[in-house]
């Protein structure tokens, strides 16, 4: 027979034997579902954490006040562990930086008209929007002079421009931020989690001078809660943060024997972090899918067993008539790839179901495609089961004598 009625016969028997053929499916179906979502998963994963991080910034560092010492024992030795805006001066004038941005950040009532909500204002410098790189939707953003005249500007997160000016223009509109008017200049692009916790849509950026003179209102009108500082594309972030360290520590007079009084994250650690953890994830769970898959494989082996059995005499007819054991070994492997085929495309279409379904209730932050790659590993892998699982059967079936076959039963 050429490979056209090979197949035909193929589909044949599996519609001779439906249940029985469905049932063997099932095995691969699961297997198959599972390997290509999670492949999905994975490249998903992946696109949301550079997404993230795009937000956020690349090659960026996050300085905080405290170090190794507890506060208490800090307080013993009559020290406060601070940061300053001089600090975020100082790192901004480092060769190995493109930039540092000090930072005044808290959670403030905010009203206009009769909304009112709780929300998070961020004081910061205008280098702040380059290093974070955030942009604008509408309007503009603040800039060195509104620092130094301790402006009452306010750039909104989108959230907020919706809850307090919805279906309205809120550029050159006013927010009461701790019953203190700040003009609306601009709105933020994006939304998304920050390292802090927040959402970039839900947040209010003023210059820093106005949070401390009008928010904050410390003592010490320098102090800041945080430095951002982002370190150049061409050059080496370890040496970025031994430069931190070096400005800091001598700005900070701490002996050389003593522990820092500060604290330098690093994002492209916890990025990477998190890739270890999505591809051992991946991995893992890409084990349980192979394990159905084998599974799987062995179920078609038993009931490919069970047919060379059943078709003892149609195997000796066909021999008998001037079939070659290649012909047969062909038509018995042909049937076993065809189930592990058919198992796989429907495996794939329930991937495909399972992926619509998390996106469309991942509130739009997590989108999971099927990637053509992860379709063909998973129509490669398929053939493969098919094959490995189909050939003993096939091959048993081949070696059969037509006298003994035409004698069964």
């Amino acid at each position: 027979m050429n490979p056209i009625q090979i197949l035909i016969e193929s589909f044949r028997s599996m519609a001779a034997n439906r249940l029985r053929t469905a049932l063997t499916m099932l095995g691969i179906v699961i297997g198959i579902a599972s390997v290509v979502l999670l492949l999905a998963l994975g490249d998903s994963m992946q696109r949301f954490i550079g997404k993230q991080l795009q937000m956020l910034g690349t090659n960026m560092v996050y300085i905080m006040p405290g170090g190794d010492r507890t506060a208490a024992q800090r307080a013993r030795e009559g020290k406060v562990a601070v940061l300053t805006q001089g600090d975020a001066e100082a790192l901004n004038a480092l060769p190995s930086l493109t930039g540092a941005a000090p930072a005044l950040q808290g959670s403030f009532k905010v009203s206009a008209g009769n909304e009112n909500l709780s929300s998070t204002v961020l004081g910061v410098t205008p280098d702040m929007f380059t290093i974070r790189n955030w942009r604008v939707d509408q309007g503009t953003l603040f800039g060195e002079a509104d620092v130094r005249a301790s402006a009452r500007l306010a750039v909104i997160g989108q959230k907020v421009a919706d809850q307090f000016f919805y279906r309205a223009d809120p550029l050159g509109r006013y927010l009461r931020i701790e019953n203190v008017s700040f003009q609306v200049i601009g709105v933020l692009a994006g939304e998304g989690r920050q390292p802090d916790g927040t959402d970039l849509a839900e947040q209010i950026v003023v210059p820093i001078t106005a949070a401390s003179a009008h928010l904050v209102k410390s003592p010490f009108p320098q102090n800041v809660h945080y430095i951002n500082a982002q370190g150049r594309p061409d050059g080496s972030m370890v040496d970025a943060i031994e430069d931190i360290k070096e400005v800091l520590r001598d700005r900070h007079r701490i002996r050389v024997d003593d522990p820092d009084d500060f604290r330098v994250q690093n994002l492209n650690t916890i990025a990477e972090t998190a890739n270890k953890i999505t591809t051992g994830l991946a991995l893992l769970l890409g084990l349980i899918g192979a394990i159905s898959l084998l599974v799987g494989g062995i179920g078609i082996m038993n009931i490919m067993l069970v047919s060379v059995t059943e078709r003892t005499r149609e195997i000796g007819i066909r021999m008998a008539i001037g079939a070659r054991p290649n012909a047969v070994l062909l038509q018995f492997l042909a049937e076993a790839v065809v189930i592990c085929l058919a198992g796989g495309l429907v495996g794939i279409a329930i991937a495909a179901g399972g992926a619509a379904l998390i996106t469309k209730f991942g509130g739009g932050d997590f989108e999971v495609y099927l990637t053509m790659s992860g379709i063909l590993v998973a129509c490669g892998f398929s053939t493969a089961v098919g094959v490995f699982f189909g050939f003993y059967p096939a091959r048993r079936a081949s070696r059969l004598l037509p006298v003994d076959c035409l004698r069964y039963e």
